[in-house]
């Protein structure tokens, strides 16, 4: 019997209700049921984020904030109102601070290349963590080839935490921007923001948070945490892929010039000059995704209904059974064990190479990630090539994580 002990609340969650709105988990894969277990990649959309992009094609194919004919109000009454629902989502305090963007490497960019590049000097600094993917390190490096400022890291334990005594003595007056991930994507570590800012802020040292794995599984409150920037996307959140978020402070954004130009992000252009458009419409430049933001706020709705907290537990609750039934099998390494961490475990079986044991899984419909997840340093610092990933959501079962560690059983015996 499990050791891990069930609260009421998920003893009593109805998962196969919820199943039933993902038609993707209702498929099979190799004549097997699919155990989708790599929610961290990008996760499964329910019927209602599918309808609302058909909806829109179906009646309401029109572009947004042009067109005054009845078509372009419904698109851009359906467009905006997912800024709304955004807003909310954080506790923005403002929707003109909610800029739609592609996800969550777009966001990045618009703020190395706006934000960052006019501003830092050689001998400046940008200070990472040792946990970062590469949509947080990549943008950093091509800004500081261009302006001689230099990039930091902030180090990890082997547990995959960050050491804060560390972090706190590297936000020197050199450091021009600290950026972070909030949930890291391999580990599963949940990194204490709203600490984290706090000492930055003691130094005047502003604060980006990658918040793409934290988005799906935690409540997110941008005033409580005291960043200055806050990025998500979209399809990690069960939203359509191409679709995100970047929030700033309004002060931040009015400092910041356009990020691309063309279509609604004017004002008046005439060949001399251009009168650029105010917030938030500023940094969106020509015809957006408007299917894919009205479905990403179908998914905010889905998100809202089921509820965060629920979500969280049913998640917890799973990462422990799961957990417990992997440390059972020889030759097991987990990477990341940080208390509190996310539904996310990357692994390793000793002897077998992280593509081969996915490969296998997958025969059994078991579809898990291996590679190096975007995190080359990461890996580097674990002193490995890649890893397998099990990412978890809510509409995972039990019976999946047993289904799960048989086929990791058969694989390993193929293997070794």
């Amino acid at each position: 019997m499990s050791a891990i002990i069930r609260s009421t609340a998920v003893a009593e969650f109805d998962v196969q209700r919820y199943r039933a709105d993902f038609p993707a988990l209702q498929r099979q894969v190799h004549g097997k049921p699919l155990v989708y277990f790599d929610n961290a990649n990008t996760a499964q959309k329910p019927l209602g984020v599918i309808e609302a992009v058909d909806g829109y094609y179906r009646r309401h194919n029109a572009n947004v904030s042009r067109a005054v004919h009845t078509l372009g109000s419904e698109a851009t009454a359906l467009y905006e109102a997912t800024r709304d629902k955004l807003r909310a989502f954080i506790n923005a305090p403002s929707r003109d601070e909610v800029i739609f963007t592609r996800g969550t490497t777009e966001s990045i960019n618009l703020v190395a290349y706006s934000w960052a590049l006019p501003r830092l000097q050689p001998g400046d600094e940008i200070l990472l963590t040792q946990m970062e993917h590469h949509a947080n390190i990549v943008p950093w490096q091509l800004v500081c080839e261009r302006t001689g400022a230099k990039i930091k890291v902030a180090p990890i334990s082997a547990s995959g935490e960050l050491l804060l005594d560390q972090l706190d003595a590297l936000l020197t007056p050199h450091v021009k921007l600290l950026a972070l991930t909030h949930v890291s994507n391999v580990l599963g570590t949940v990194n204490p923001i709203a600490r984290i800012t706090a000492m930055a802020r003691a130094r005047g040292i502003p604060v980006l948070v990658d918040g793409s794995q934290a988005a799906p599984h935690l409540r997110i409150d941008v005033q409580a945490l005291g960043c200055d920037f806050y990025a998500i996307t979209g399809h990690k959140m069960f939203g359509p892929t191409g679709t995100g978020m970047l929030w700033a402070k309004r002060a931040i954004l009015d400092s910041m010039p356009p990020f691309m130009g063309g279509g609604e992000m004017i004002k008046q252009v005439t060949f001399d000059k251009t009168i650029f458009n105010e917030l938030p419409y500023k940094f969106e430049a020509g015809t957006p995704n408007i299917a894919g933001v009205i479905g990403l706020g179908a998914a905010i709705d889905y998100i809202n209904a089921l509820g965060i907290e629920t979500i969280r537990a049913v998640e917890n609750d799973l990462l422990g059974y799961a957990t417990e039934q992997l440390n059972t099998i020889p030759g097991m390494r987990i990477f990341g064990t940080a208390p509190g961490k996310a539904a996310v475990i990357s692994f390793l079986i000793e002897g077998v190479h992280a593509h081969d044991l996915a490969t296998i899984l997958d025969t059994d419909g078991v579809a898990v990630r291996s590679g190096h997840h975007c995190a080359h340093p990461l890996m580097q610092f674990f002193g490995v090539a890649a890893t397998a990933r099990a990412s978890l959501a809510f509409y995972n079962t039990r019976d999946e994580i047993d289904i799960f560690i048989t086929a990791l059983l058969r694989a390993r015996n193929m293997l070794l």
